[in-house]
């Protein structure tokens, strides 16, 4: 019987990575410098493994090939296949990521064979005056954009945005961006690992040798209008769920709560992911059933649990995502 889901996290060694996720791992060699946890991932040789409970080692692909609409909705199923469609991720910057960009669904499924990446970020922490680079200043076109580019200006042409633990940014496919150090992140984005890197500080990786860029693909899919406000606006009202994004990707809602909240998802055909950001809850489910969330777990609820209760030991915060 399908029961709430915790995966073990897939971690990724960075050359900006900082030690925020290193209480994932119990290898002394991984601990520095991780990157990204990649919570919940369906993308090919990242498959998530169930770590606890009667199904501990099983891939996510191959609980969706038995289960079906079960686990992930009826719908998404017949959309997605085995495929699951939500790349779920923490990221700690300890240095600047590279500025980069995604392809659409169309431009993707046309070179790649895969799907495009829009994406959102969640601060789940921030230190003093850091920041985050979103879109252009100012309407630009190719012919400006390259010759920043090779002349190493890009920044100049870019708009960057202070930011605070809290905050939160929608970033579609196009949209020229980078995390920038003293960023902590929930991040919440479309299957796919496709990543266009357009600049990043000429820097060399650990053998010396230039990072790859990726100018030529990615010129063709940015979006050069003036881009100068991404961020959601929204109220961290208490015990009340606030929508923080949704599209035809993913919705994510925001919620704090002390006090038991029930949710109901009787018209929801879709799994259900909870990120625990702060404190911790008792997940009730299956009538008397229970599973405890800690803060930076991740748990997936499978699409036939309809009527769950979340009880604060103190009080909590989570990221509350499906698809509509």
């Amino acid at each position: 019987m399908l029961y709430p889901l915790k995966f073990k996290p897939i971690l990724k060694q960075t050359i900006w990575g900082g030690d925020k996720l290193a209480y994932k791992s119990n290898d002394p060699k991984v601990k520095e410098s991780i990157g990204e946890s990649w919570e919940i991932s369906g993308v090919q040789d990242n498959i998530s493994v169930v770590s606890e409970g009667a199904l501990e080692g099983n891939s996510l692909q191959e609980l969706t090939e038995i289960y079906m609409g079960d686990l992930v909705g009826d719908k998404i199923y017949e959309k997605f296949g085995i495929e699951f469609p939500l790349l779920i991720k923490y990221i700690d910057a300890r240095d600047n990521l590279s500025i980069q960009v995604h392809p659409d669904d169309a431009t993707a499924k046309a070179r790649h064979n895969a799907y495009g990446k829009t994406e959102m970020w969640y601060l789940v922490g921030a230190d003093r005056d850091a920041e985050l680079i979103m879109g252009f200043n100012k309407d630009t076109d190719k012919s400006e954009y390259l010759t920043a580019l090779h002349n190493h200006t890009l920044p100049v042409l870019l708009n960057t945005e202070k930011v605070e633990k809290g905050d939160c940014f929608f970033i579609p496919a196009g949209t020229v961006h980078a995390i920038c150090k003293g960023c902590y992140i929930a991040e919440i984005q479309q299957t796919s690992d496709i990543t266009y890197r357009i600049y990043d500080y000429d820097r060399r990786d650990k053998n010396g040798n230039p990072r790859e860029l990726h100018t030529e693909l990615a010129t063709d899919v940015i979006n050069f209008c003036e881009q100068k406000q991404h961020s959601i606006h929204y109220h961290q009202h208490e015990n009340h769920t606030e929508e923080l994004v949704s599209c035809n990707y993913f919705t994510t809602n925001y919620l704090k709560f002390d006090k038991e909240v029930e949710k109901d998802y009787i018209e929801l055909d879709s799994f259900v992911i909870y990120m625990c950001l702060e404190g911790n809850f008792t997940l009730v489910y299956d009538v008397d059933k229970t599973v405890k969330v800690n803060k930076g777990e991740t748990i997936l609820v499978p699409a036939i649990l309809k009527n769950l209760f979340l009880i604060p030991e103190t009080e909590a915060e989570i990221l509350e995502i499906y698809i509509r």
